[in-house]
C-alpha cells in the first residue's frame, strides 16, 4: 500500500527523476560550498568564487561573464546557471570524471532543512530511467559517462564498487539497467527516503492565497517544483498509422515478418539495436543532412559504435537511393550490432506511408519512396519512435497559463517549450520552479544548476518566513547575458576561444589583488 502524503508541507516536487533527487538532497539541509582545497582550474572563476560562504545565492552573470573568452571549454548550449554548477561539480569532466576532483563539498546544516515531498508515478526513484516508454533493451549503454550521471554524496563509482565489487573504469558508459539500479538505491544511501513517494500521480494542482493545492490528494504547499521532464510520453503516430499499434509494438514477431521502425534519432536506433540479430528491419527515416541532420551523425565511431553503425547504414541507404544503385555491402560496426545488415536491414529515407491494411498479426503497408513508384511490404511488428514529450496536464488551466504563458499545448512539451522563460529565470511563475529537462537542458550533468537555484530561493523564503510573493532578485541571479544565449558550437556545445586573452589576464590580475586578504 502506497504511503500517504502529509496534509501540508513547504515544498512539493513533481517527479522523481535525478533532478528531483538532487533538489531533495539539498532541501534536507545539505548545502553546497566551494571547496578551496580543490580550486577550480579556471583561475578567474576561482578568484571570483573563493570568498562565497555557500553556493545557494549566486550572481550567475558576474561569475560567468568571462566564460566566452576562457581558455577552458565551457558548454555554450546549456543555461549559464547549469554550466556554472556543472563545471564546479566536475571541473575536469573532459579528462577526469572522478568525483574526487569536484570543487564542491556538501556540508550538512540540519537547521536549514525544508519540509518537502518528492512525488513520482514510477514504481521506484529514477523517473524516465526506471520507466520504459520505448520498447528497447535495458542493456543499451547510456550516452553520458557514469561520472556525468552521479548525484551528490553517493557517486556512480561508489555504487559500482558496492554492487559489483570492483572499481569503475574511467569514462564508462553504464547500461540503462545499471543507472536505474543506481537511482533506485540513491535515496536510502544519502538519507532522503523519508521524502520520496513513488507510484503516485498528482493532478488538479491550483494556486491558492496561501500557496498551492494538490486537488487529487488534498495536500497544500507553499512552493511547487516541476521536475516531471520532457520524456514522459512518446509522440503518437498520425491516424493512418494507429492501427499498426495493434501489432507487437516493436517486439519481434512470431512469424519472422519484418519490424517496421519509423524515426531518425536515438530512440529509433535503440529499437534497431535491441532487435534480435535475425530480425528483418524496415526503417523509415528523415534524411536531410544539411538542414536537419539526424542526431546520430554526431556519434563518433569509437565512443558510440552502435549508434555510429546505425547512422552509417542510414547513410548508405540514402546514398543508394540518390544514385539509384543497389546499396553496397555493409560491415558490422561493433559486436552489439552483430547482424547481417545487407540481408536484414532496408532503409527507406524520406518515405511516406500511403496505406495500411492490418490483418490479424500482420499488416500490408504501402510506401511512397522519395524517388520511384510505390512499394508494398508485409510487416509483423511496428515501432513509431519519432520523439517523446512532457506534459503539465497535472496543473489546472489557470496555473498552466501562468507557467506556459502563450504556449498553446501544455501537454506536448519539448526542450524549447519553456526555454525562453528559463533563460530569464527558472522560477517560471511566483514560487513555481522548473528543474531538469523542463529547463531545456536534458543531460543529468546540467541538472545541478536549476536545483541549487530553486533550493536557494526556497530556503531563503523559509528562513525569512515572509509572505508568498515574487522575489525581485531571482531573475538577475539566474539570467544569462544576451550574447551567451545565442552561441552554440560543437558536438557537446563546447568550444575554445583564445580571443580576448589579454583582457582576461587583466581581469585575473585585478581579482588577484584580493588574494592576500581573502580567506
Amino acid at each position: 500500500m502506497a504511503r500517504s502524503l502529509p496534509p501540508a508541507t513547504d515544498t512539493i516536487i513533481v517527479g522523481n527523476g535525478p533532478s528531483a533527487l538532487i533538489l531533495s538532497y539539498i532541501l534536507h539541509g545539505n548545502i553546497p560550498q566551494y571547496n578551496k582545497n580543490h580550486p577550480h582550474p579556471d583561475p578567474i572563476l576561482h578568484a571570483k568564487i573563493k570568498t562565497l560562504g555557500d553556493l545557494l545565492q549566486l550572481d550567475v552573470p558576474t561569475l560567468t561573464d568571462h566564460f566566452a573568452a576562457s581558455r577552458i571549454s565551457y558548454s555554450t548550449q546549456a543555461l549559464s546557471l547549469n554550466v556554472l554548477l556543472d563545471t564546479l561539480v566536475r571541473p575536469n569532466s573532459e579528462t577526469d570524471d572522478r568525483e574526487e576532483s569536484s570543487c564542491i563539498q556538501w556540508v550538512c546544516h540540519p537547521e536549514r532543512a525544508v519540509p518537502h515531498v518528492v512525488v513520482g508515478n514510477t514504481v521506484a526513484p529514477g523517473g524516465q530511467w526506471v520507466d520504459n516508454p520505448v520498447k528497447a533493451s535495458w542493456d543499451i549503454e547510456t550516452l553520458s559517462y557514469a561520472g556525468m550521471l552521479s548525484l551528490p554524496a553517493y557517486s556512480f563509482s561508489q555504487f559500482h564498487q558496492e554492487r559489483y565489487g570492483s572499481p569503475l573504469p574511467a569514462f564508462t558508459r553504464p547500461t540503462r539497467r545499471q543507472v536505474a539500479d543506481y537511482l533506485s538505491r540513491y535515496p536510502a544511501q544519502v538519507g532522503i527516503s523519508d521524502a520520496i513517494f513513488c507510484g503516485q500521480s498528482l493532478s488538479q494542482i491550483s494556486r491558492t492565497k496561501q500557496g498551492f493545492l494538490i486537488g487529487s490528494h488534498g495536500v497544500t504547499c507553499k512552493n511547487l517544483v516541476l521536475a516531471s521532464g520532457i520524456f514522459c510520453k512518446p509522440i503518437p503516430p498520425r491516424p493512418l498509422l494507429r492501427p499498426l499499434q495493434r501489432l507487437s509494438d516493436g517486439e519481434s514477431s512470431e512469424n519472422d515478418l519484418p519490424l517496421l521502425v519509423v524515426g531518425s534519432g536515438f530512440s529509433a536506433a535503440d529499437v534497431i539495436i535491441s532487435a534480435p540479430t535475425a530480425q528483418k528491419i524496415i526503417h523509415i527515416f528523415k534524411w536531410a543532412p544539411k538542414s536537419a541532420p539526424s542526431p546520430l551523425r554526431a556519434c563518433h565511431q569509437q565512443a558510440y559504435p552502435e549508434y555510429a553503425g546505425v547512422y552509417r547504414n542510414m547513410k548508405v541507404a540514402a546514398m543508394a537511393l540518390r544514385s539509384q544503385r543497389p546499396a553496397p555491402a555493409r560491415t558490422n560496426s561493433s559486436n552489439i550490432l552483430n547482424r547481417d545488415w545487407t540481408s536484414s536491414y532496408e532503409g527507406l529515407p524520406n518515405t511516406v506511408i500511403k496505406d495500411v491494411k492490418v490483418s490479424g498479426r500482420s499488416a500490408e503497408v504501402t510506401f511512397q519512396p522519395d524517388k520511384g513508384p510505390p512499394v508494398s511490404r508485409i510487416i509483423g511488428s511496428f515501432a513509431y519512435v519519432v520523439g517523446r514529450r512532457g506534459s503539465l496536464d497535472y496543473l489546472k488551466p489557470g496555473l498552466q497559463a501562468e507557467v506556459c504563458s502563450s504556449l498553446e499545448d501544455a501537454t506536448m512539451l519539448s526542450g524549447q517549450s519553456l526555454r525562453t522563460k528559463a533563460l530569464n529565470s527558472t522560477e517560471v511563475a511566483p514560487h513555481v520552479f522548473v528543474v531538469g529537462s523542463l529547463t531545456g537542458d536534458s543531460l543529468v550533468r546540467f541538472a545541478y544548476g536549476g536545483c541549487v537555484f530553486a533550493a536557494g530561493e526556497i530556503i531563503q523564503s523559509r528562513e525569512s518566513d515572509g509572505p508568498i510573493t515574487q522575489k525581485p532578485t531571482a531573475e538577475s541571479r539566474n539570467t544569462a547575458s544576451s550574447h551567451e544565449r545565442t552561441v552554440m558550437n560543437g558536438l557537446d556545445g563546447h568550444y575554445e576561444s583564445f580571443a580576448n586573452g589579454d583582457k582576461n589576464n587583466d581581469l585575473l590580475r585585478k581579482l588577484s589583488l584580493n588574494d592576500e586578504t581573502s580567506p
